[in-house]
């Protein structure tokens, strides 16, 4: 499995930011937030119930009940609206999600999927699927689910950028970095 290295700290990823999204305010879909993780090699992300994201251990963002996911300092990052979309600051599309599936943006097809089983499926171009880690304590409640694939999926969304930058060479995660756009 390829390692990652995510350097971006959270100040410098949010530093741009201009506007939360349309809706930040009155929230997005409905989440519930469970105790889970997913582990895709050397990073672990830990969901808890108060909303915290750990990142490798280190608290990098929060998401809370209306769908909104922010940084520490209450940054908008994304936001989960009730159709599905997800949008991020000055209302960039950020992609599509439903409880199992997450597309990119301008995307029809799914670019991952979180499985009931918790496995997480990244499916390639030409539609091969690849491991992606997996997660445990996400099938207790569909919303819980969604959190999970929202959460993958904009990791994924991070990850994604970095290997096209890299031309796929490894790369090592750490802690203290904020992988989300």
């Amino acid at each position: 499995m390829r390692r990652l290295a995510l350097a971006v700290p959270v100040s410098l990823l949010l530093a741009c930011v201009a506007a939360p999204p349309a809706n930040w305010a009155r929230g997005g879909a409905l989440l519930d937030l469970p105790r889970a993780r997913w582990v895709l090699g050397d990073l672990a992300v830990d969901v808890m119930p108060d909303g915290k994201i750990l990142v490798n251990g280190e608290h990098e963002l929060n998401v809370d009940r209306g769908g909104r996911v922010y940084g520490l300092s209450a940054e908008p990052v994304a936001l989960l609206e009730v159709d599905g979309r997800v949008t991020g600051p000055n209302d960039d599309a950020l992609g599509q999600i439903g409880v199992l599936h997450a597309a990119l943006p301008g995307e029809a097809n799914a670019w991952l999927t979180v499985a009931h089983t918790g496995a997480v499926i990244r499916y390639g171009e030409d539609g091969e699927r690849e491991p992606f880690g997996v997660w445990s304590g996400c099938a207790v409640t569909p919303r819980a689910h969604q959190t999970c694939t929202l959460l993958t999926h904009l990791l994924g969304l991070r990850i994604r950028k970095i290997e096209r930058q890299r031309a796929g060479a490894p790369v090592q995660l750490g802690p203290g970095v904020v992988p989300f756009p």
